[in-house]
Formats: structure tokens, sequence, C-alpha cells
């Protein structure tokens, strides 16, 4: 069996909370036993969980989040092409206190009258229901668009290229490290995304979270335009530079999330990128969908910040970005991808983009 089948057929055992990085929904790993009542017994919308956070990986974990004993779980997604906005009160004529994007999330405080009062993240407001999903609806969605993440609890943890102790080690994590799960076995191991190759953890030595997106307050809201217009007012005194950086940033990410791939696969991954950008579901600036919540994993992790500052980029990369940048796409107008577990669409090295 395969490792990626092998993964697939590991991940009944294991159960997540719900978290939402940066304006998150936080809730902690457990056992079966923990989501016995539902999502609505392991919600907590208060909390704030990972400081910082693309690919979405939660059709391989094949969550059982929904409880069909409850008539309705305290879930509710966004379900909009671009956006939706939240006001003080359930009426059109309300002032907006936020913003739900595509495929954010949030949990449900009150519903009357076809309007419903939710949190995401920092918002507490009220949205109408016609654009929003609810109970089946909205788990199935956030299984689809949310992922998984190990973060390591211990001063550093071996990663193995099997599980078991007696395995080669591939290499560490430190503490605080954040990589992507890719499932786990039923012998307390995790499998990880390990500088592009399956690696295995043991899970007594991480914290498991699954990520969704949150909306944005409307001081967020207008704290991330004033910050986009002066970026862009750098833009104009140094032009040249400033385009020489915004390229190197995204060869950065290039390079922690494809540097082992081909060309070809290297340069889907920045053709994501700038197709999100030119998306309306997205930040418009190469920079805000990098750093956007609950995105790329080398974002949150500081890895592309790192690399980045290193100023260590491959060539390749480094050209992938200047042709993505100027509009190249050998992935069509897809704007994700994940590591390849048989999900249709475009091939290329171990991923999948869709």
């Amino acid at each position: 069996m395969t490792k990626g089948r092998k993964r697939a057929a590991a991940l009944t055992g294991l159960v997540l909370g719900l978290i939402i990085a940066l304006q998150s929904i936080t809730v902690s790993a457990g056992s079966l036993d923990s989501l016995k009542g539902g999502l609505s017994a392991v919600l907590n919308p208060g909390s704030v969980g990972l400081a910082e956070t693309e690919k979405t990986y939660a059709g391989e974990w094949d969550l059982e989040l929904w409880n069909a004993e409850e008539q309705e779980s305290t879930l509710v997604m966004a379900n909009v092409k671009s956006a939706l906005n939240v006001r003080s009160e359930a009426s059109e004529d309300a002032d907006k206190v936020g913003k739900l994007y595509k495929d954010c999330g949030g949990t449900i405080l009150e519903r009357r009258d076809g309007w419903t009062k939710l949190q995401s993240g920092n918002i507490v407001g009220w949205a109408s229901d016609q654009y929003l999903l609810f109970g089946e609806d909205a788990v199935s969605l956030a299984n689809d668009v949310g992922r998984a993440v190990a973060t390591v609890d211990t001063e550093a943890v071996r990663v193995r290229r099997e599980p078991g102790t007696e395995s080669d080690v591939l290499g560490n994590l430190p503490r605080g490290e954040i990589v992507e799960v890719l499932g786990e076995n039923q012998d307390g191991w995790v499998c990880v995304d390990y500088d592009g190759e399956d690696g295995w953890v043991f899970s007594d030595y991480v914290s498991l979270d699954f990520l969704i997106d949150a909306g944005e307050t409307m001081d967020e809201i207008k704290a991330r335009e004033e910050a986009e217009r002066e970026a862009k007012r750098h833009v104009n005194y140094g032009q040249y530079t400033t385009d020489a950086d915004t390229t190197l940033l995204l060869a950065a990410l290039i390079y922690c999330e494809a540097g082992g791939e081909s060309y070809e696969g290297q340069l889907a991954v920045g053709a994501v990128v700038m197709n999100r950008v030119r998306s309306s579901a997205y930040p418009d600036s190469i920079h805000g969908v990098i750093y956007a919540s609950g995105q790329f994993t080398p974002a949150l992790n500081g890895k592309v910040n790192k690399v980045y500052e290193s100023g260590k980029i491959r060539e390749s990369c480094v050209r992938a970005a200047e042709e993505a940048i100027s509009g190249v796409s050998n992935v069509g107008d897809m704007t994700h991808f994940r590591r390849n577990n048989g999900r249709d669409g475009i091939v290329i090295g171990n991923h999948v983009f869709y």
C-alpha cells in the first residue's frame, strides 16, 4: 500500500477541533469521545489560536464532525462568491460591523427571522441566512476548505521515514514549528509534510488543530486597506526595488512550497498566488495573498520570512515567480493546491491543483 493510500486509510481515528488562525475559532484537539456532543460541544468562539497562517487538506481527513442526533450544529459557513456583510442588528439598514469572505466560518450565537447572529474571529454581528450554510452543509464545506496542522510541543521532535522508532530519521522539528498533517496510524504516529516528503512524528509531542478562515471587522478591514495603500505608496517611490522585493517574496514562498518540485510545479504555485491576486475572493496584492489568514503554512510558521531574508532562493524559483507575475499560468485560473491524494485536478509532481 502506498504512503498516500496508508494516509487516507488511517484518518478515521483522528479527531481535531476547529480553529481559525489570526482571527479564529479555537478548540483543542481531542479523542473521539470529545465530539460526542457534536460541534456545539467543542467550539469555543472567543479564543485566539495560532499567532499567524493554502493548501486545503480537509478532504483527506474525512472528519466526522457532524452528529446526526443533533438537529443543528453551532457551525455556520459563508455561502458567497466574494464577501457578505455582517451587521450590528438583524436588518439590511443596520451598520456593518465586518465581512465574511468565501470559505470563512463562524459560530452561531442566535437565530431569528431569517437572520443569524454569529461570531467569526473578532466579528460579532448579524448576517442574512440566504448567504449562509448551516448543519451538515456547513460541516461539509468546512471539511472541504479547512486543513489540519501539527504544532511541536517539545524542544525538538524527530521526523521519521516510517511510523516507528526503528525507522530512519529524516530530520528534526523545533518547538513551535507548524507543519501540514497528512494522516495518522493506529499506533499514535502522525504523518506530516516534511519539506515535501512524508514524515512521521509521535503524536505525544505535537498538538493537532484544524483550520478554517474567519472574517474581518470593519476596523481590521480599514487597517489592512491603509497598510496596502502605504505599501503602494512605497512602490511609487521605489518602483524597481519594491518590484524586486515582491518577486523575491513570491520566490521564497515557491521555494518553501515546491522547492524540490520540477519547474512546472514551481510555476504552478506562483500561478495560484497570482490567480488569487486577480480574484475578488482574496486580497489584491501578492503580500496580502501570501500572509492571508489560514492560507500558506510556510508564511504561518515563519519559513517564508527566513528564506526571503537569507536570499538563498533557487534560481528556478525566482524565474517561476517572474513568469507568474508576468501573467503566465500553467494551471488556468485555479486558486488551490494540496499534496496529491487522489482529488480531481491537475497533478504536477507531488501536488494536485484545483
